[in-house]
């Protein structure tokens, strides 16, 4: 099995490196997927209500022969489940759909500040960690701005933040302001959706290294101190983006990935300020 390094959050748990995203995984399929993921060695999970296969995750851990213990499983409340009412609401549906009686880590998914309760929603968040419910609570695309309201508003600063991140756009900025506050910085389409299959500089050094441009482009990330959760339900890719830590990128080849950044066009998802689609 892969020594998948752990990174310690600000609550004094930790997150494996390097996990298992199920974005866009069809409700149907999660939990034969996740299982080959946990026969990987994956042992950590990334799911949100969102997704809408929260429960093929639960059937899947349910029915592993690992014990709970030894996985770590994030999910995430909507932006329409925003505010402390609907928040409790859909914290409880989701550890229904898990069938789990803790939960590793809570993200509110997105700001949504035309909405203006994400820092109610914070608040709810501390509630539920400070129950035992919850070890550790983070957000997601959250900015600054902000990460900084909610800090003002509660003392508690968020244990992590997901947002997107691959070569073309490093959200470096964003990532010292992580690293000021003991903030963890995890990227979602880690990938770039599969772009970087293409790049040739990406691909040049894969060739030396004799691995896929996936993989060097998650080595990238993990030596940046980054955690990915890179999604596919292909059982080989599964396998190969977990077979990352055997190798070693070298400074020039990390500086050639540095420089794909595309600060004003790489982003390829919403905008943060601008996404508030309940």
């Amino acid at each position: 099995m892969p020594d998948v390094p752990t990174i310690l959050l600000n609550d004094g748990y930790g997150i494996p490196q390097l996990g298992f995203g199920v974005f866009q995984v069809p409700a149907e399929d999660t939990a034969r997927v996740v299982g080959e993921a946990l026969d990987a060695g994956y042992r950590h999970i990334d799911t949100a209500w969102g997704y809408m296969n929260e429960a093929g995750v639960g059937e899947a851990v349910a029915t592993s022969d690992i014990a709970r213990g030894d996985l770590f499983v994030t999910t995430k409340v909507w932006n329409s489940f925003q505010g402390r009412d609907k928040t409790l609401e859909s914290f409880d549906a989701s550890m229904t759909a898990l069938g789990f009686d803790y939960l590793d880590l809570l993200l509110i998914h997105w700001p949504a500040p035309e909405n203006g309760r994400y820092v109610e929603t914070w608040e709810t968040f501390v509630e539920l960690r400070d129950s035992g419910r919850v070890r550790s609570i983070g957000v997601s695309n959250f900015q600054p701005d902000h990460i900084g309201r909610i800090i003002e508003a509660t003392g508690v600063v968020p244990a992590l933040n997901q947002i997107e991140l691959h070569p073309y756009f490093q959200q470096r900025t964003l990532r010292d302001f992580h690293d000021l506050h003991g903030i963890v910085t995890e990227a979602w389409s880690p990938i770039a959706r599969g772009r970087v299959a293409d790049d040739p500089t990406i691909k040049s050094i894969a060739a030396a290294h004799e691995r896929t441009p996936a993989q060097v482009t998650l080595r990238w990330e993990i030596q940046h101190g980054i955690v990915v959760i890179p999604k596919t339900v292909t059982p080989e890719r599964i396998i190969a983006n977990i077979d990352v830590f055997d190798f070693e990128l070298g400074a020039d080849e990390m500086a050639s990935i540095d420089a794909l950044d595309d600060v004003a066009s790489g982003r390829m998802g919403p905008v943060p300020d601008d996404f508030n689609l309940a």
